[in-house]
């Protein structure tokens, strides 16, 4: 599967029960597509018992960012298992609060996506998250997307 070429994204959500003013939660992801127009629903495969699968099997509500070629940076930040708290790596990246599901959304995506869990199925050691799109924003980001590829980051150019 290495070989199949994958758009990157950061799924976030706000985990109200984290802390005095809660906890924002993020996870680069591959595994992420649309499913339906007609309702319009997307799915993120997250690994079974992650901090997002553990997450948003109690928090219906989550985001996506489509990040952009210039965000290889906040890919790479977000997929680090375990070296940073939460709190630290959303420091110095521009994001702001979801108005609908009050997720971290990150500034300068090529779009960003406001989801509602609709259901959740088990596929072997991973979990299929389909949500219902409630938002979406497109921002006038420039450049192409960030793709993942033979285990890098890579630009379509």
């Amino acid at each position: 599967m290495s070989r199949l070429t994958a758009g990157v994204t950061l799924v976030t959500a706000h985990d109200a029960d984290g802390g005095p003013y809660g906890e924002d939660v993020g996870m680069t992801a591959t595994a992420f597509m649309s499913v339906s127009l007609e309702p319009p629903l997307v799915m993120v495969s997250l690994r079974n018992g992650s901090r997002m699968d553990d997450l948003l099997a109690e928090q219906p509500l989550w985001a996506v960012s489509l990040l952009s070629e210039s965000q290889r940076h906040i890919a790479g930040r977000f997929a680090m298992k375990g070296r940073l708290s939460d709190r630290l790596l959303f420091e110095d990246i521009p994001w702001r609060r979801g108005e609908v599901s009050g997720a971290p959304l990150v500034g300068g995506s090529l779009a960003v996506v406001e989801c509602r869990t609709e259901q959740r199925v088990e596929a072997g050691d991973h979990t299929l998250v389909i949500g219902r799109v409630l938002a979406v924003d497109l921002p006038s980001a420039d450049g192409g997307p960030l793709t993942y590829f033979r285990g890098r980051y890579r630009q379509l150019s």
